[in-house]
Order: structure tokens, then sequence, then C-alpha cells
């Protein structure tokens, strides 16, 4: 059975800065009507900075839809007429400081489709340089260096909660094993 929905009205909500929200009016598979509220995002991609003594670049920012601070991977949206890759090696020394010589696309999946079309394009940042840290005016982020290793007892207590980190550190983790 095809299970698509059929979309039959498009009403444009919100548009902002970073998103835009529509509400869709669809047709379902058995011929009744329902809403879906959208979120439209132009996408961003995610950085796995990996240091040569084995740890992880990761950053702690305040996010205000959770009213908290937390650990995550430098990360960033994709600008207009920017390709990934770029967007990547512009996040990471603007989030970190660290500049990449080996900057290499990974895979990339949704963050949330239930409700955006986001879409992150993940990159493994290796051969890293150390310099400052540039972050766009607003922007108040503290970098932390932190062993591979310890990353998944961070998980379990709760001190790592974002998704991307949580794909990320898997990722790390099973590269790192793999290249011993």
């Amino acid at each position: 059975m095809d299970y698509k929905e059929k979309t039959m009205k498009t009403e444009k909500i919100y548009e902002g800065k970073i998103v835009n929200l529509r509400i869709d009016t669809v047709e379902l598979p058995d011929k009744k009507y329902s809403k879906r509220e959208i979120v439209e995002h132009p996408g961003s991609v995610g950085i796995v900075p990996i240091t040569n003594d084995g740890c992880m670049v990761l950053v702690r920012q305040f996010r205000k839809p959770i009213e908290r601070s937390i650990l995550e991977i430098p990360a960033g949206k994709i600008e207009i007429n920017e390709e990934p890759r770029e967007t990547a090696l512009r996040e990471l020394v603007e989030e970190t400081g660290y500049h990449s010589k080996n900057m290499e696309f990974l895979f990339e999946f949704y963050t949330s489709p239930g409700f955006s079309n986001e879409k992150m394009y993940l990159f493994l940042a290796t051969d890293l340089l150390k310099g400052e840290a540039e972050p766009e005016d607003g922007e108040y982020i503290e970098v932390k260096k932190i062993k591979i290793e310890d990353l998944m007892d961070k998980i379990k207590k709760g001190e790592i909660s974002d998704s991307k980190t949580i794909i990320s550190i898997l990722f790390a983790r099973k590269h790192m094993d793999q290249s011993r």
C-alpha cells in the first residue's frame, strides 16, 4: 500500500532568519484530510573534530529552546550559495578556532523529519591546527577538548544529550577503533 500524503494546500505562517513555518493540508491514503506543521530549514552541517591525541573538540553553549547549556559538536546553518564542506570549514574555525587539513564528508541525515525538512551533513575533521575562535555576534561558546573514551560516560550521565553529538560520538568511537 502507498502511504504517501498528497499536499492539497500550503499556507506560509512565518518567515525568519533561520527557519520558516508552513502548514500543509494533506490528503491521507484513506482520503481523509489532515494538517501538517512544517519547519523549513536551509540545511546544516555538523563537524566531528578529532585531535591527534584522541580527543574530540566540543562546544558548550546555551540553547534557549531547552533553557540550558549543552555540550555538542560544532555545527551551523548552510548559507545561501555555500557548499556544505565550505560551511563545515567555516563553522569549525568560527566556533572552535581549529583549522582542519582533512575535512571528510561522512553522511547526511534528517534531524527531525516528523516536523522539519532540515538535512544535516556530517563531516570528520582531522589534522587539526589550533587557532583563535571567531564566533558570530551574539554567539557565546566555550570550547572543550575531551578524550573520546570519556564521552560515552558523559552520554550515560546525561551530560551530553544532543542527538547529532551522540551520533558523532558513536561514529568517532568506531573510527578510532578501526584506525588502531
